[in-house]
């Protein structure tokens, strides 16, 4: 199987190290979820663990809940409301999302305050490694400490402060050395929630999180770490120079997978533009959630797109026709062989899975069924051939709801963070 790594640039080989193969997915920042952006990369990382998972392999999932940050504060505050209620609240919905879209649950769903402690280790290892200094109960990375930063990314120092800018980075701290020196440790500011730390109360920056979880639940490296492309930089960048300053160990992923951005209106689809196509609004018109992950696996997950209404209907019509071909019943007249319509559909998905390929492989599939069961010809191998590959793509076809395993996954997530229904 060749998959693309963003850090090389070029499609890879990828083989497996250990009895596991380990994949960490940014997750999301609990309000305003789940819009279709959302859906298309955790959708796009659903079909990657089935594949995975046809091929004999186990994965060990884990995707976090960035339940404490600026924007998380920045909501509740103008909501009016608690910063905790906001994030346990979209996290629920998030969950049910999920659920409806029948997307596999993480082994491992960590809130980033469920690991202050390791946090406050992991900063104190950049100190101690000398790429990191305290500054008025702030701690700070200190990019020019490290040269490799900047290798995932490939950006110039010119080039980063802008994008940085954009996306959380206050260059006009007066307590930075740098203007792109990153907070690792945030001093509290007044009505801020905060936690103990030896540099004062406080809480985490943002890319020291999701680095900490990524190492304490899967180790390092991960064979796998991914996102939207949006968090190729800062926050992936920062996340390599962290987890591999901290350990001194390279790599701190063997792979980086990023998922392409979705449009609407012309512009990315995105929060802070309020340009959301949601989920559940899909669902709650009558869009089958079998014709939201087809409307999905349609794009490449490395191609931005557009969304488009039309396109949508287009993908209810094949989940119908979907349906159909799993639900007749064939003959007693030849054998129908679906080994072409197989080698032709690992074919497009060991080539940095292409999705687009392999639906029009098993539409195809579909075709044949349906003409050979009009035709008296025995079609129940081949449909079980059909139903295995919809599956890869997440798809429900004839069964009235989620899979068990989505179900019970999720279900498990909610208690532990005691979410009502």
């Amino acid at each position: 199987m060749l998959l693309y790594n963003a850090l090389t640039r070029q499609k890879e080989p990828f083989e497996t190290l250990g009895e596991n193969i380990s994949l960490y997915v940014c997750g999301i920042t609990p309000y305003d979820t789940t819009h279709l952006g959302h859906g298309f990369t955790y959708a796009s990382f659903d079909i990657l663990i089935r594949y995975l998972e046809y091929l004999g392999h186990q994965v060990l999932y884990a995707q976090n809940v960035t339940d404490i940050d600026d924007d998380i504060l920045r909501r509740a505050k103008r909501d009016g409301g608690d910063w905790w209620d906001l994030g346990n609240r979209w996290t629920a919905h998030f969950i049910d999302d999920n659920m409806a879209l029948n997307l596999r649950a993480p082994d491992y769903f960590p809130r980033a305050t469920d690991v202050i402690d390791e946090i406050i280790a992991s900063v104190q290892a950049l100190i101690d490694a000398g790429v990191a200094y305290v500054s008025a109960s702030n701690v700070y990375f200190h990019i020019a400490a490290d040269p490799d930063y900047g290798k995932l990314s490939q950006l110039s120092l010119a080039e980063m402060l802008p994008i940085a800018n954009e996306r959380g980075n206050n260059p006009d701290d007066p307590h930075k050395q740098t203007p792109m020196d990153f907070v690792l440790w945030q001093a509290q500011s007044p009505g801020e929630p905060a936690w103990d730390s030896p540099w004062g109360p406080g809480r985490p920056g943002w890319h020291i999180e999701c680095s900490t979880m990524a190492t304490k639940y899967l180790g390092q490296p991960v064979d796998i770490h991914g996102g939207g492309a949006d968090l190729i930089f800062p926050h992936h960048e920062s996340e390599i120079a962290q987890a591999e300053c901290a350990s001194g160990q390279d790599p701190f992923s063997r792979f980086w997978m990023h998922i392409a951005m979705v449009y609407y209106q012309g512009e990315k689809m995105s929060k802070s533009l309020g340009n959301l196509v949601m989920v559940r609004d899909l669902l709650a018109d009558g869009c089958p959630a079998d014709a939201i992950r087809l409307y999905l696996a349609s794009h490449h997950y490395r191609d931005e797109w557009s969304y488009d209404v039309d396109e949508l209907d287009a993908a209810a019509l094949l989940a119908a026709k979907f349906k159909k071909t799993i639900t007749l019943k064939g003959g007693s007249g030849e054998k129908v062989d679906p080994a072409g319509a197989e080698a032709a559909y690992e074919a497009a998905m060991n080539d940095d899975l292409d999705t687009p390929s392999a639906l029009n492989i098993v539409d195809q599939m579909a075709d044949t069924i349906l003409a050979a069961a009009e035709k008296d010809q025995n079609v129940e191998a081949a449909q079980d051939s059909f139903r295995l590959r919809c599956n890869i793509l997440g798809l429900r076809l004839d069964q009235a709801g989620p899979e068990k395993r989505v179900t019970a996954g999720w279900q498990k997530h909610r208690q532990r963070f005691a979410l009502s229904e």
